[in-house]
């Protein structure tokens, strides 16, 4: 053979000295642009394994059956092989993608039972009866296979190209196994990992509802202990304090009456005047008991119901008092309450010790952004006068005879607002406290 003519067969794979070169010539041209659309499909069903392993499975279906020009065509998954892999199978039939056993042609599933049972038995590329046939192949196993119906006439090239499609198709279906488990588990992974930021959350903020009862319970500890002390010495107040001071008392007043009888009008005059204090340290006691008694650790209750209690419990028996409440009643906070109150006793002991008042009304108004209480009488007492007292007990009051006036002022500015001194309509000393509503109050 001329040294042209082996040239040209080595690059066409033909022998130009025969009649059927040119046929010849182009069934090869025509399977090597068939092979390249199919290494085209392979690659562009390859590529689709990120969709899904059903997305992939229907490309290379498409991909095989387009080159093979097939009838029908079959991609199956063999039994207890990729357990993953969804579907199991799928047929191609005159365009129609089929997945269910009952709707499948009856030429069709011998087939489908061969690639499901005995996988092995697919010979790479073979073609028989009119079937082209290839194994997917998996770590040198058979994993499934390909088997399709052609209408055209088969050559090597088109078997091995439905061989490399069949093996890449299985490497392809694990991938996308693979990259759907991967998903899987990184979306588990974000799952958990809010779970346990929430459980992060969730512990901190128990341990900061821990800390904070802690706290309470310290406090409630300390309070239980303080107010303890407060009962045993209002307990030790009324049963030896006040049991002396109302024995001097009536020592005082037998020893006035012997001098009276006797003469001695002078002297028992004075013992008068001693015998009064001890009434008015009586009532001091009684006082400071009340107070002792009611704890910061009991309910304060409505101010218009303590005013009430206070005006029966401790104050000289000569003395009225009359409670008016104007205006809605706010809950104010329990120490703002107690300051109030001793306020108030305060004033109404002074009336009734000093300025010898038969009558006291408490005054208590609520508006939405103060609150006023005024203790009226109808006593002796000179509003001048006091004023000045209390600028002296403020600025040196050494003997803390009128301690009382500067303890309502101290009380007062703690809570923020201003109290002043006046003539009363009854005649006697008018007590005005306004302090602002404290922030919160319902």
């Amino acid at each position: 053979m001329p040294d042209g003519d082996r040239d040209l067969g080595a690059l066409t794979g033909l022998r130009s000295g025969k009649r059927s070169y040119y046929p010849e010539y182009v069934r090869s041209a025509e399977r090597l642009e068939r092979a390249v659309q199919a290494l085209d499909g392979i690659s562009r069903a390859l590529v689709r394994g990120v969709e899904g392993p059903r997305a992939l499975v229907e490309a290379v279906v498409r991909a095989a059956a387009e080159h093979l020009q097939a009838r029908w065509l079959l991609l199956a998954v063999a039994d207890g092989a990729l357990r993953a892999a969804r579907p199991r199978f799928l047929v191609l039939v005159d365009d129609v993608l089929i997945d269910d056993v009952a709707r499948l042609p009856a030429e069709v599933r011998p087939a489908l039972e061969l690639v499901r049972q005995r996988p092995w038995e697919l010979q790479a590329g073979s073609s028989r009866q009119g079937r082209v046939r290839a194994p997917m192949m998996l770590d040198g196993e058979p994993v499934g296979g390909i088997v399709g119906s052609p209408r055209v006439e088969v050559a090597s090239t088109d078997l091995a190209i439905v061989r490399v499609l069949a093996n890449q198709a299985a490497v392809a279906l694990h991938n996308s196994y693979l990259f759907q488990a991967a998903t899987q588990l990184r979306g588990r992974t974000e799952q958990l990992s809010e779970a346990a930021a929430k459980q992060a959350r969730d512990l901190a903020a128990r341990n900061a509802e821990l800390a904070e009862t802690q706290q309470r319970l310290l406090a409630a500890l300390q309070r239980q202990a303080l107010d303890d002390e407060r009962h045993r010495i209002a307990r030790e107040l009324h049963d030896s304090v006040t049991q002396y001071v109302l024995s001097a008392g009536m020592t005082l007043e037998v020893c006035r009456a012997e001098l009276a009888a006797s003469g001695e009008t002078a002297l028992a005059g004075r013992l008068a005047h001693a015998k009064d204090l001890t009434r008015q340290a009586v009532e001091r006691l009684r006082g400071a008991i009340y107070a002792l008694h009611h704890t910061s650790g009991e309910p304060s209750g409505p101010l218009p119901v303590l005013l009430a209690e206070l005006s029966t419990v401790h104050l000289p028996s000569e003395l009225s008092v009359r409670v008016k409440v104007v205006g809605q009643v706010l809950t104010l906070p329990g120490e703002t309450e107690r300051s109030l109150l001793r306020i108030a006793g305060e004033a109404l002991f002074n009336a009734a010790a000093h300025a010898k008042a038969s009558l006291a009304v408490v005054r208590l108004v609520y508006q939405p952004s103060r609150v006023a209480l005024t203790v009226s009488d109808n006593g002796s007492g000179d509003p001048a006068e006091l004023r000045r007292l209390l600028r002296l007990a403020s600025a040196a009051d050494l003997d803390g005879r009128h301690r009382g006036l500067a303890n309502m002022l101290a009380r007062t500015e703690e809570l923020g607002g201003t109290m002043t001194i006046r003539r009363a309509r009854l005649g006697g000393i008018a007590l005005r406290v306004v302090i602002p509503v404290p922030e919160g109050t319902p």
